[in-house]
């Protein structure tokens, strides 16, 4: 049998040090999206839009519920899309229901929101296709398009309100149609807002590019799509939602990706079987059934809103609400030396440093009229101390 030779090395010629195999060029070049996401428990989280009192106690009963011998079995989703379907089409309270039926093939399940959007651009982007979107809107979306090589366009919100750049996207949208269309209503920073009737508008000029409509916070100011889409009409539609910000599962993650049966199976096909775990299910089982609670939470969020945008006004501090649970401000100070200042105070903020057209603000979360009292009081100290 022939030796496999062994490289000889000594003192004065040293072999370099063995370096791991390099991935493809596209994710060599790229810059993963990141978050502090440490050492933020016990804190007033008021940075990263979460639901800020936890989920129903009915959620709580369902988890602990679960016999310690289910831990040892795979998840089973029998009955989550069903319920994703028959919540969206509740009327209660005044919710405005569906206009055309939901059946559960047209809703895909997700590890979180993030995952979903993975696996969008894992299903339908590659390399040399364009990603067409809005400046400045979530961070995630530009690397989820660099890892597939695609090209990216983002298209500036315009003013001092943040407008939608709507003739400026819908001429980019129709000249040159893309591969993607992502659409983030309200928009996360700005809080800016479309009209369901314009993003559908939209879809129908351009069918052969796939528009996802990222939902998250729409609950806040109920600018979604759902009410009236016909999928059957617009199957290049791609609605996103999550329990995160609103039903307070963000921990658990789950995700929905709602569309036409065959985006949704093309879009699922790139994810893992059993991505979402058991005690997630469970969580969304019971939250879905438990939507008072949710409408009551963000009734909540609405009126502590109101109270901190008067207390903005009455006290000249330069902000920007429009949607959302979220606000944009403008410190005298530093937004990183007031951002600082309030983890201090035990409340922790998102600074917009470095980010197009909204540098130098802080993005505030609204959490209850409670949490943010509390806020405004340490924010006016850190600005306005008393003398």
């Amino acid at each position: 049998m022939r030796e496999i030779p062994v490289p000889v090395t000594s003192s004065r010629f040293p072999l370099p040090p063995p370096s791991p195999p390099l991935a493809r060029p596209e994710v060599e070049d790229l810059q993963a999206y990141s978050a502090p996401l440490e050492g933020r428990r016990g804190l007033l989280r008021l940075d990263f839009n979460e639901n800020t009192v936890g989920p129903s106690p009915k959620v709580v009963e369902a988890i602990r519920a679960i016999p310690a011998d289910h831990y040892a079995i795979y998840p089973e989703y029998d009955g989550l899309r069903e319920a994703v379907a028959t919540n969206l089409a509740d009327r209660f309270g005044g919710r405005p229901g569906l206009a055309h039926p939901l059946t559960p093939e047209h809703v895909g399940l997700f590890n979180g929101v993030d995952a979903a959007l993975h696996a969008v651009f894992h299903a339908y982007g590659a390399s040399g296709d364009r990603l067409l979107t809005t400046s400045p809107t979530f961070g995630y979306y530009t690397p989820c398009a660099q890892m597939q090589g695609m090209a990216i366009e983002a298209i500036p919100y315009q003013g001092a309100d943040f407008a939608f750049p709507l003739d400026q996207l819908r001429a980019a949208l129709l000249g040159q149609p893309p591969r993607l269309l992502l659409i983030c209503n309200p928009n996360n920073p700005t809080g800016t807002r479309l009209a369901p009737e314009l993003i559908l508008a939209l879809a129908a000029a351009a069918p052969q590019t796939l528009v996802v409509v990222d939902e998250l916070y729409e609950a806040f100011t109920g600018d979604s799509l759902m009410p009236l889409v016909d999928f059957a009409r617009h199957p290049n539609l791609l609605v996103l939602r999550s329990l995160a910000k609103t039903a307070g599962l963000a921990g658990l993650r789950m995700g929905f990706a709602i569309g036409d049966p065959g985006v949704v199976d093309r879009v699922s096909r790139v994810s893992g079987p059993y991505d979402i775990n058991s005690f997630a299910v469970t969580a969304a089982l019971a939250a879905l059934a438990d939507q008072p609670y949710v409408d009551a939470y963000v009734q909540q969020v609405g009126q502590a809103r109101d109270w901190l945008v008067q207390q903005l006004m009455a006290a000249g501090v330069k902000h920007h609400a429009a949607g959302g649970n979220y606000l944009l401000l403008w410190p005298q100070q530093g937004p990183a030396v007031v951002e600082a200042r309030l983890r201090e105070a035990g409340i922790l903020v998102r600074s917009m440093d470095g980010k197009p057209l909204i540098s130098g603000s802080l993005r505030v979360s609204i959490g209850t009229l409670e949490h943010m009292q509390r806020f405004w009081a340490a924010y006016a100290a850190i600005e306005h101390p008393t003398t």
